[in-house]
């Protein structure tokens, strides 16, 4: 059975929304099963044009790009909705594929979990 690894995305500032995609693309590398939660401005990563307004010299991939392979390994992007109000945006902005959850959604991946990473 595939190790599960969990990734808590809570911020758009690049130098902590690179790292979360560079990790998962080494863990799905590794065979490891793959989820992402994002949640306050996190949300950003995943909204409709987001991703594509931060960026970072040096990184290896865009972000888009990084989202399209974890999207081809068919790993789950999950939007808290608990952080729809804060960020000011509804499940219509956010781009093909994501899944919606709350809290009890992060809680639930993070018991099954067997490595969960904040950034």
């Amino acid at each position: 059975m595939a190790k599960k690894v969990l990734f808590f995305c809570g911020s758009d500032d690049p130098q902590k929304a690179f790292p979360p995609f560079m990790l998962a693309s080494g863990a799905i590398a590794s065979d490891m099963e793959v989820s992402m939660f994002f949640t306050m401005n996190g949300l950003n990563i995943i909204k409709k044009g987001g991703a594509e307004k931060i960026t970072m010299n040096g990184s290896p991939k865009t972000l888009p790009e990084f989202i399209d392979i974890i999207k081809e390994a068919g790993s789950r992007l999950i939007a808290c909705s608990a952080g729809f109000p804060i960020a000011g945006i509804t499940e219509e902005d956010l781009i093909d594929g994501v899944e919606i959850g709350g809290v009890a959604t992060f809680i639930s991946l993070a018991e099954e979990a067997d490595v969960v990473l904040s950034f």
